[in-house]
């Protein structure tokens, strides 16, 4: 299958238990502070917190293709996680799942959207710029005491 028939194949469920190898593989092969498999545990039984999956439909090899973690308090939600396998960039996930995370949160009347990026991830920045993020701060050497994170704000 090449990528061009990839996309468009995908479905968004709460993560559950027996995703976590899968999620786990996904956030250790990107993330400069990756979560343990105890820690996506916790934040999947914590009352505020949302986890979910992308996975392909039938023929793929990953079950497990990319996932997003957040928290809704009343009006506000923050991003905690989002990260696609690197088999699987480029094919409109990342935005897939943007899309499902604003719309979840608009639904339960979530009105301001925060997240923090590493303020040298580009293509992390530019997604999040295409769903109307704003810059609002900066968290200096943030990321392993190196690497700025860059604070972002959408408001509805």
């Amino acid at each position: 299958m090449n990528r061009r028939e990839m996309r468009g194949e995908w479905d968004i469920r709460k993560m559950i238990p027996t995703d976590l190898e899968e999620v786990f593989s996904i956030e250790t092969s990107d993330s400069l502070a990756p979560w343990s498999k105890k820690m996506f545990l916790d934040e999947m039984q914590h009352p505020f917190s949302y986890c979910f999956v992308v996975r392909g439909k039938d023929r793929f090899k990953h079950p497990v293709v990319g996932f997003i973690c957040f928290r809704n308090v009343t009006e506000e939600s923050e991003l905690l996680k989002i990260c696609v396998h690197p088999d699987y960039r480029q094919l409109g996930i990342g935005k897939k799942l943007m899309q499902f995370y604003i719309d979840f949160g608009r639904e339960r009347g979530v009105r301001n959207f925060y997240l923090e990026v590493n303020s040298s991830n580009q293509p992390a920045i530019h997604l999040y710029q295409s769903f109307s993020y704003n810059p609002s701060g900066t968290r200096k050497k943030f990321y392993q005491g190196k690497f700025d994170a860059l604070l972002m704000m959408r408001q509805v």
